[in-house]
């Protein structure tokens, strides 16, 4: 988790880094921000909080709807709880969609509109923005690309193009007992293969390539779908996924043009994240200072 205190343009002044226990649950991560966030916001003369919370949230009021990795959030008051404890007006928005207006406003979506920006790590999500402001939809409504379908049966883009998917890919392999680096590197503890895609990449394995470019191609369908809907002029690929870098995006460009209908061709550019982990933060400080006019 990372606090950090910034400008209304997005620019970091300091970084304060917490571990997260997430058997200590949602009361133990407000203990640590408790115990940091008054003292930054003094120091720095904080006009206003912003957040990027992981999960469902009512960016409206600031009320988390739960999360999905710590117990704990399900329907608390986030927004309200840091206006107490900081004295300061708070802003509270699902963490895609903060990363996606912190890559729009100084990332690689600078000077593009519409701009979609995707993470994809052990899970997928998404965001859109739309002439610099985060487009929400109807309540509840959001930009779950992970959850878009890519069959009947019911299959999703995260099922198979987040890094958990990746792994399994990667760990079929050796089930298999198919010639590759990709075997010979694995660990005796699974998790975390994906990691090692680049890596094998490099190294011209033939089966890191087909992983590559059944991922890429599953994706690129489901981004069609978002390209059909709304046209954004660039699609930003982040998360833990994003660090394979051009073999990554290169791939992902090769296969959109396949499912987007001849209007609409070349489509959208494709580009990798540039702030990495400041993206969040980024897009924190933009909220923040927008809510008190900055």
């Amino acid at each position: 988790m990372q606090l950090v205190a910034g400008d209304a343009t997005g620019v970091i002044h300091e970084r304060v880094r917490l571990a997260v226990a997430a058997d200590k649950g949602a009361s133990g991560i407000r203990e640590k921000i408790a115990a940091v966030l008054p003292e930054l916001a003094r120091k720095h003369s904080a006009r206003a909080v912003g957040v990027g919370f992981g999960g469902p949230v009512d960016w409206r009021t600031g009320q988390i709807c739960c999360s999905h990795q710590v117990e704990g959030w399900g329907q608390f008051e986030l927004g309200r709880w840091l206006n107490e404890i900081s004295g300061l007006p708070a802003v509270v928005d699902n963490d895609a969609n903060v990363g996606s207006l912190g890559e729009a406003c100084r990332g690689a979506g600078q000077g593009c509109n519409p701009s979609f920006y995707m993470t994809i790590g052990s899970g997928v999500g998404g965001g859109l923005v739309v002439d610099g402001r985060i487009y929400h939809g109807t309540q509840p409504g959001e930009a779950e690309i992970g959850h878009v379908r890519l069959d009947k049966q019911g299959r999703i883009v995260e099922q198979s193009c987040s890094g958990w998917a990746v792994d399994r890919k990667i760990q079929k392999l050796k089930e298999e007992g198919r010639r590759s680096v990709l075997c010979e590197w694995l660990g005796d503890v699974p998790g975390g293969e994906a990691r090692l895609l680049a890596r094998a990449l490099e190294a011209g394995d033939a089966e890191a390539h087909r992983i590559l470019e059944e991922t890429a191609d599953d994706l690129a369908f489901g981004l069609s779908h978002v390209t059909h809907l709304f046209h954004p002029e660039v699609i930003i690929l982040g998360g833990g996924l994003s660090l394979m870098g051009e073999p990554w995006r290169a791939a992902v460009a090769e296969a959109l043009p396949r499912y987007i209908m001849a209007a609409f061709q070349p489509g959208p550019q494709i580009r990798v994240a540039a702030l990495g982990e400041d993206a969040i933060p980024t897009g924190a400080l933009v909220l923040a200072g927008r809510l008190v006019g900055g």
